[in-house]
């Protein structure tokens, strides 16, 4: 007997990663949209969310709550908005997949005590490949420790609101535990003088359209290392996202990462 298709609702439903996920999820026999949310006062509330995104009707209706029974939510929003819907799923018990970035510490600090009621994914970026990519960096940062000195270039789209992305500053910090470097040095300027041991460099460009890339550089004498990633579209980090909504749903509260999908 056929099994139920999941019901997903997704918060920030307009947004550029809202939209892709509705689109996918719409071609996806094994999923169904069970609810799209956006911010409070949006110009489209109470429309159908399909022909505002390029889609026929879904029968469902762009809310600013989450009004009915879902399986999962996966939120890609802004930090506040993030910290709202997931206090409402560890009410409700609902798994939460949060692939928000640009949280101030405290504010990622209160989104983790949620864990501790719901299965929680947190990650900075959805991408399967991606989060492979933080892998081989923890590898080439601890063989190369010291001897290397590290570079990080991201590339995003001129509408990214934070910089540097979530993702670079995650490969940062894996480089950094490591290694032993213990600075983040953002860009360079005027007379900087000898580049110093303990130091990472990181560099965020933002240019046109473009939805991601990272580059981790390992400089050597007489040799480098480069390990990058270059999103063509956002259909890996959605796809990643979805994978992740069907990997929490049963599993008990915790808080998980993009990890522990790869194995």
């Amino acid at each position: 007997m056929a099994s139920e298709p999941l019901s997903v609702g997704i918060h920030g439903a307009t947004g550029r990663m809202g939209t892709r996920l509705i689109h996918l999820i719409q071609s996806d026999p094994d999923l169904v949209l069970g609810s799209a949310i956006v911010r409070p006062g949006h110009n489209s509330l109470g429309l159908d969310i399909g022909p505002l995104i390029g889609l026929s009707a879904t029968g469902i209706m762009l809310g600013d709550s989450l009004t009915t029974p879902v399986d999962v939510v996966v939120d890609f929003s802004n930090p506040t908005a993030s910290l709202g819907i997931a206090a409402i799923c560890a009410g409700r018990g609902i798994p939460l997949v949060v692939g928000t970035t640009g949280f101030e510490p405290e504010q990622k600090q209160k989104l983790e005590t949620f864990a501790d009621r719901i299965a929680l994914l947190v990650s900075p970026n959805t991408s399967r490949a991606v989060n492979l990519l933080m892998r081989l960096v923890g590898e080439a940062a601890k063989v190369l420790g010291d001897s290397a000195q590290i570079e990080i270039i991201e590339r995003h789209h001129i509408f990214k609101k934070d910089a540097p992305s979530g993702t670079a500053l995650r490969l940062a910090d894996i480089a950094a535990q490591a290694s032993g470097a213990d600075r983040l040095i953002h860009g360079r300027h005027g007379l900087t003088g000898e580049r110093p041991r303990g130091e990472i460099g990181m560099h965020a460009l933002r240019i046109g359209d473009n939805p991601g890339e990272h580059t981790v550089v390992f400089g050597l004498m007489g040799e480098c290392l480069e390990l990058s990633h270059r999103a063509l579209n956002r259909d890996g980090f959605a796809r990643g996202a979805l994978e992740a909504a069907r990997f929490l749903v049963g599993k008990p509260p915790r808080l998980y990462r993009m990890d522990d999908l790869l194995g």
